[in-house]
């Protein structure tokens, strides 16, 4: 067995704010002494900008900006020296394009990422990657399959959230054309089989966090007013909403605290309008998006930390947020929602609580009875950092995802 990987990593966006995960699992890996070529779908909509992340950036492909006439010529390349290859994976893009509907949106896409396949086929085999791992199931998976394919070598992917419940398309023979998936989750596992994977071939490895990063020995935050805090991506799934609407309950009901709201994204005027301009709107701070960098520290000046997540109106919603996990390792009681794979990180009444999904009501219940109880917040603390160390470690997690390598690269 090979001391040293060489394994292509291809994601939608490299390195993103959005994925912190995806980035730090690269980091990880190549400390371990694996090589990695990154390769990203497109050029990040809002990059995280840390130190450790330039020359990732640096050397990161992004397929979508490949010229028109590169990827005419990669097409043309592995006709010529693969044919019989490169027309068999063709006439699987066409089939798999059949199935999904050959003039709809997927159909049409996956004839698209069959020729951005022939680029990234390209690459694996002038770089000799030995395997290709893609995280998230959709367009990125899709681009992968007949790139391996064309490659020869084994590809992998892990799944988390939107790529299964609203883009969750071909998902059975993805899992039967690769040598391994992985998920986040076991709640995403039992739905990857009730989509017709292959049990066995399915694997759990959490997103983790590295707990150097964060300070969890620490007592109460000192705020005189309760801060609550939230974190993430202005979209539906996230339940902002219904955490501002809590938050108007509470003030009803005079109890005191502040909420700040990390992040953007397209229903921050919608939120803003929410908030109103009355008590309420003092209460509730917009202070944009962080570096994840800056995350720790703002973490540290948190009494609570709240992410409502829902299902969405299109069937989207969350796996398992990392941004969770960051707060329980800071030590910051948390309050979510009881959907999809969260229970399995939060203990309801143990290692935080959870409330029921857009309902803003359960919600506020919650969090009165959070800000009212130091001894419960103090043994949430304890317990959720015993949580995250136990099964959400980044290394650890990485170092399972290294072994399933090694396995298929022997």
């Amino acid at each position: 067995m090979k001391n040293q990987l060489k394994i292509a990593y291809l994601a939608p966006e490299i390195p993103a704010l959005s994925a912190t995960f995806v980035y730090n699992e690269i980091l990880r890996l190549e400390k371990s002494g694996c090589q990695i070529v990154p390769l990203s779908v497109h050029q990040p909509h809002s990059p995280a900008r840390e130190g450790a992340l330039a020359n990732l950036e640096s050397r990161t492909e992004y397929l979508y900006r490949t010229p028109k006439g590169t990827m005419l010529r990669d097409n043309l390349y592995l006709l010529v020296r693969h044919p019989i290859r490169y027309l068999r994976f063709l006439a699987s893009a066409v089939g798999d394009a059949w199935r999904a509907g050959l003039l709809n949106r997927i159909g049409l896409g996956l004839i698209y990422r069959f020729i951005v396949a022939a680029r990234v086929a390209r690459i694996l085999q002038k770089q000799g990657c030995e395997h290709l791992h893609v995280h998230f199931a959709h367009i990125p998976t899709d681009i992968a399959m007949y790139a391996a394919g064309m490659a020869a070598i084994p590809f992998s992917f892990t799944a988390h959230a939107n790529d299964l419940f609203e883009r969750g398309w071909l998902l059975a023979q993805k899992v039967q054309r690769a040598k391994f998936a992985v998920t986040i989750s076991e709640y995403n596992r039992q739905f990857l089989i009730g989509q017709g994977g292959s049990e066995h071939k399915i694997h759990v490895v959490r997103c983790g966090v590295d707990p150097g990063a964060f300070a969890h020995d620490r007592g109460r935050a000192t705020n005189p007013i309760p801060k609550i805090g939230t974190l993430g991506r202005m979209v539906e799934k996230k339940g902002f909403d219904d955490l501002i609407r809590a938050c108007g309950l509470l003030s009803e009901r005079k109890i005191a605290f502040n909420l700040e709201i990390a992040g953007d994204g397209p229903l921050q005027s919608d939120l803003q309008k929410l908030a109103g301009d009355g008590d309420l709107a003092k209460r509730v701070n917009f202070i944009g998006p962080l570096a994840h960098d800056r995350v720790p520290d703002w973490l540290q000046g948190l009494d609570l930390f709240v992410l409502a997540c829902k299902k969405d109106r299109i069937g989207d919603m969350d796996g398992i947020p990392v941004v969770l996990m960051e707060a329980m390792l800071a030590g910051v009681p948390v309050i979510s929602c009881r959907i999809s794979g969260i229970p399995e990180l939060i203990e309801d009444g143990k290692s935080g609580l959870l409330a029921e999904p857009a309902n803003p009501g359960d919600l506020a219940e919650a969090i009165a009875r959070l800000l009212s109880d130091d001894t419960l917040a103090h043994n949430f603390r304890k317990n959720a950092v015993e949580k995250i160390q136990a099964e959400f470690k980044l290394s650890d997690n990485v170092a399972a995802l290294n072994n399933l390598f090694r396995e298929v690269v022997q």
